[in-house]
């Protein structure tokens, strides 16, 4: 059975040997990884994946794999009647019910509230309206519904509503060698070009040298050139996590097609909108860190910035101090973000979301506002016009 592992993660093109799904086998014969899912992942990983940037690619197989096992040991006991499995947490609130539930108020109140529940209460609650527990009305909690509340150790969002959510999620690095889907990124980026010769002398000037030798009565007069390259250059901020692990494909596709394409290329993360830190590598992310100021004083204003992200947050991210949803901010992202532009006037947002949705949801249109309208949707079309936008003089 666990042959079909290997043949999956060959299909995701992750290089796996004979040699190393060997060695696993052995492993698991002497009793390594063998006692429960997680340690069997763990193990599984160390001896089948060489590079870490596989390592999406890995989670995603062994998903994919695992689920497999599941849905067979399920065919051979029978099916389950569906009421035994659905988790009372887990219940689903009719039209009706949603329009009685009423948020509280505005950021201050719900965060005024939370302080008094978590003084007040001294033991878990289910399916109620006011305390902190799980699938009910609250605001405070997980598994349930409320229009804005604050989410505390659910593991994903389910209705795309809460406030601030209390969680230490991890998220992957993008990987830069995806090559499905890039071919037309790479075509579009192509417009935004400004070739200069650069670095030492270490290419043959055919045209020089045949000039300087006609010149020189025949002697051979060797002439050398910088390397020609693109002299444009880029930052990509890539929102990470969350809503995001839907565009992850899309994502990859652009920063493939620009590693491709710009000699001068840096790249950073963020999580929903831009704060006072950024990070390089999100296993990493709340280690090691670069302080936005110092990103600030470390790159020119000719770099050209480009945002991706689909902006789909609680406003009182963007417009609140303390609304990030990881950590206390002491200033909102509106001042972040109107430093950055300050800093970097060619800038533009790309976002995965549907156009048409822009105006419909309120982080979206207040970031589309901020951007001076320079937000454009992540597609071919769009990324030409971002481009046009970049070239532009400010």
């Amino acid at each position: 059975m666990l042959i079909d592992l290997l043949y999956k993660l060959r299909r995701a093109q992750v290089p796996v040997s004979i040699t190393e799904y060997l060695a696993m086998l052995d492993g698991l014969g002497a009793g390594i990884g063998g006692y429960s899912v997680d340690d069997f992942y763990h193990f599984a990983r160390l001896s089948l994946v060489k590079d870490e940037r596989h390592y999406d690619r890995f989670d995603q197989v062994f998903a994919d794999y695992v689920n497999g096992i599941q849905s067979l040991f399920e065919d051979i006991i029978g099916e389950i009647p569906e009421e035994w499995l659905r988790a009372e947490a887990e219940r689903l609130f009719s039209e009706e019910e949603k329009a009685k539930i009423e948020a509280l108020g505005g950021w201050e109140e719900i965060m005024e509230t939370l302080q008094k529940r978590l003084e007040e209460q001294q033991k878990r609650h289910q399916g109620g309206n006011k305390w902190i527990g799980t699938g009910g009305t609250s605001p405070f909690g997980a598994y349930g519904f409320n229009p804005a509340g604050v989410r505390i150790g659910q593991k994903s969002g389910r209705q795309g509503r809460a406030v601030k959510v209390w969680d230490r999620r991890e998220y992957k690095n993008l990987d830069d060698q995806r090559e499905l889907g890039t071919r037309n990124f790479k075509m579009a980026l192509r417009k935004l070009r400004r070739f200069a010769r650069e670095g030492a002398q270490d290419q043959l000037d055919l045209d020089g040298t045949i000039n300087s030798t006609a010149k020189n009565a025949g002697l051979l007069d060797i002439k050398m050139v910088a390397e020609r390259r693109n002299a444009v250059k880029v930052l990509l901020l890539f929102d990470v996590g969350g809503s995001m692990d839907y565009h992850v494909q899309n994502s990859e596709a652009l920063f493939s097609a620009a590693r491709g394409e710009f000699k001068h290329l840096e790249y950073y993360y963020f999580h929903n909108f831009v704060y006072e830190k950024l990070w390089k590598d999100n296993r990493r992310r709340h280690d090691e860190t670069l302080s936005t100021i110092e990103f600030l004083r470390t790159y020119g204003p000719d770099y050209r910035v480009i945002f991706i992200g689909d902006a789909t947050m609680s406003p009182f991210e963007i417009t609140t101090a303390g609304g990030s949803v990881e950590h206390w901010n002491e200033e909102s992202g509106v001042a972040w973000i109107s430093r950055v532009l300050e800093k970097f006037p060619h800038a533009v947002w790309l976002n995965p979301e549907p156009q048409a949705y822009w105006q419909r949801v309120p982080s979206i249109k207040l970031t589309y506002q901020l951007m001076a309208e320079r937000m454009f949707p992540l597609t071919v079309e769009g990324i030409g016009n971002a481009i046009t936008a970049l070239q532009k003089k400010h």
